[in-house]
C-alpha cells in the first residue's frame, strides 16, 4: 500500500478524570557484601594522627577511599541537518563522546556499583581509584534501567569496600554525607540532612520503573552520579542519582537510591547474573483526596488500575478499583512504598495482599511472577500493523469495567515515522470510536484505519483515562 500523508487538522483534548530490611548475607562462595553488623575502621593514616575527629571526619575518612572516578567513551549520533526522515545521512552524524561519573566499591574483589545512566551505551569504561590514581578497564557485570543501577568490575583485589547500612532505619532529619569523585578530583564530600524518604519523581524512563528515593539537601552536582550517600558511621545508605534543578546544578534537592534496594540488586547480579524482578500481575495508580476522605483513610494507599487477565492476581480475585493497603507486613502509603516493597522480592515469593474492596477489608495470598511472564500477559492478544507503525490490543474485562465502556483498543509500541506517530497519538492511547464506530477487535480497527481516506476522527482516552478527540485528513 502506498504510504499516504496524514495531516492533523484539529486537536481537541478534554481532561476528565483523575489526573529491605529482608536482605541477609549469603553464606556461599560468591563474592560477599559488607553489611552494617561489621565494624567500620578509620584508615590508619587518620587514626594515627592523634587528632580528635568529628563524626563528619570519621564518616569521610571511612567512605572516601571506596568512591571512584568513572569515565566512559561511547559513539553518539548527532542531529542531522536533514532531519530524522533520512535513513542515510551523507554528512555523517556519528562521533565519539566521553562522559564521567562516580562509583562505589562494594566488594574488595573489584565490584563497583554506579548509576546505569553513567555507563549506558559505553564502549569503554575506565575506573580511577581514589587512593593511588591508577586506572583500570572495567567490564559490565549487569545493568538495571528500571532502578538506574549498574554493576561493573575491575581486575584488582584487596580494595577498600564500603559497608552497607540499613536504609529502612534512616530517619528524616538525620545527618548524611554525599561522597563523589567528579572530574577526577580525588573526592568531594558535602553534608546535609535527610529531607524525605520514599520520593517518586518520575525520572526513571522505563516500562517498569522503581522509584523510592531518599531526598537530601546535601549538595549533589553533575559528576557525583553513582557516588555514595553515607550516614555518620560511614555506612552506605544510598547511591546518589539525581538532582532537581532548572539549571542542571545543585539548588537544594538531591535524590539517592536506598541502600537496601542497591544491596538486593547487586547481590542478584553477583549470584544470579541478572536482576530477579517480581511483579504482582496488576497495575496501580494513586487515589484522589476525595476517595481518601470517603474511605476515611489516614494514609495514602494505591488503587488497582487494571488486572492482567490470567495472572495470579486475576485468579486470586483482585479487581480493578481495589485499594491496596498492605503488602506482606508493609503498610502501603503511596506508589514509592509499593515499588520499594517489590524491589526486595523475587519471583515465586508468596505474599499476603490486604485490600479494601467496596469498603470491606480482605486478604489474598498472591504468588509473584517474573518479568517475562508479566510482559507475555501484557502483550496477550496484540496485533501489529507495519503500515500504521504500532501494535493494537483489546482492553480486557477488568479494564472495560474500570472505565465503564463496552469496547476499546489500546495502542502500544508506536514506531517513529509511522502513521500513528504522525497523528500524534501517545503510547497507551485507547481508541473508543473511529469515524463514529466502536471496534472490539484490533484487526477490524487496523483494516478500517489502513483503508480510510479523506476526513477522519478518532475518539478515545489517554493512559490515565482522560478523554481526547483527534481529527485528521488523509490524502
Amino acid at each position: 500500500m502506498k504510504k499516504s500523508a496524514w495531516i492533523l487538522v484539529v486537536l481537541l483534548a478534554f481532561l476528565a478524570g483523575y489526573a529491605g530490611s529482608w536482605l541477609q548475607q549469603s553464606q556461599s562462595d560468591n563474592p560477599t557484601l559488607r553489611v552494617a553488623s561489621e565494624t567500620n575502621s578509620i584508615p590508619s593514616r587518620v587514626a594515627s594522627s592523634g587528632l580528635a575527629l568529628t563524626s563528619f571526619e570519621d564518616a569521610s575518612a571511612i567512605s572516601t577511599p571506596t568512591v571512584v572516578f568513572i569515565k566512559t567513551i561511547s559513539t553518539v549520533r548527532y542531529e542531522s541537518p536533514l532531519g530524522w526522515f533520512w535513513d542515510f545521512d551523507p554528512f555523517g552524524s556519528r562521533g565519539k563522546a566521553s562522559s564521567t561519573g562516580s562509583g562505589v566499591i562494594v566488594n574488595p574483589d573489584g565490584y563497583i556499583v554506579t548509576n546505569n545512566h553513567v555507563i549506558q551505551g559505553a564502549e569503554q569504561i575506565t575506573v580511577v581509584l581514589n587512593k593511588d590514581k591508577k586506572e583500570y578497564k572495567a567490564e559490565i557485570i549487569g545493568t538495571d534501567p528500571s532502578s538506574d543501577l549498574a554493576l561493573i568490575k575491575i581486575d584488582k583485589k584487596d580494595l577498600p569496600s564500603i559497608v552497607f547500612g540499613n536504609s529502612d532505619q534512616l530517619n528524616v532529619g538525620e545527618w548524611v554525607l554525599a561522597v563523589g569523585n567528579p572530574f577526577n578530583l580525588t573526592s568531594t564530600v558535602t553534608a546535609g540532612i535527610v529531607s524525605a524518604k520514599g520520593r517518586n519523581i518520575n525520572i526513571v524512563k522505563n516500562q517498569f520503573p522503581i522509584e523510592s528515593f531518599i531526598q537530601t539537601d546535601a549538595a549533589i552536582n553533575p559528576g557525583n552520579s553513582g557516588g555514595a550517600l553515607v550516614n555518620l558511621k560511614g555506612e552506605l545508605i544510598g547511591i546518589n542519582t539525581a538532582i532537581q534543578s532548572n539549571t542542571g546544578s545543585y539548588t537544594g534537592y538531591g535524590f539517592a537510591i536506598p541502600s537496601n534496594i542497591v544491596q538486593k540488586i547487586v547481590k542478584d547480579f553477583i549470584e544470579k547474573g541478572e536482576v530477579l524482578r517480581a511483579f504482582t500481575g496488576f497495575e496501580v495508580s494513586s487515589i484522589s483526596a476525595q476517595e481518601m476522605q470517603e474511605l476515611k483513610l489516614e494514609k495514602e494507599p494505591i488503587k488497582v488500575r487494571s488486572v492482567l487477565e490470567d495472572s495470579p492476581a486475576d485468579k486470586a480475585g483482585i479487581k480493578s478499583g481495589d485499594i491496596i493497603i498492605k503488602l506482606g507486613n508493609t503498610d502501603i502509603d503511596g506508589r514509592s512504598s509499593y515499588d520499594e516493597f517489590l524491589a526486595y522480592q523475587r519471583p515465586n515469593n508468596e505474599i499476603p495482599v490486604t485490600i479494601l474492596h467496596e469498603g470491606k477489608e480482605r486478604t489474598f495470598k498472591l504468588s509473584l511472577i517474573d518479568g517475562k511472564t508479566q510482559r507475555e500477559l501484557m502483550m496477550k492478544g496484540v496485533v501489529s500493523s507495519k503500515y500504521l507503525g504500532a501494535d493494537f490490543q483489546s482492553l480486557n474485562a477488568s479494564e472495560k469495567g474500570k472505565f465503564k465502556i463496552s469496547a476499546g483498543i489500546r495502542i502500544l509500541n508506536i514506531k517513529r515515522g509511522g502513521a500513528i506517530s504522525q497523528m500524534g497519538l501517545a503510547e497507551g492511547f485507547v481508541v473508543l470510536r473511529y469515524n463514529g464506530k466502536v471496534y472490539d477487535a484490533p484487526e477490524d480497527l487496523i483494516a478500517a484505519m489502513e483503508g480510510s481516506s479523506g476526513s477522519m476522527k478518532i475518539e478515545g482516552m489517554d493512559a490515565r483515562g482522560n478523554k481526547q478527540s483527534f481529527s485528521f485528513f488523509r490524502y
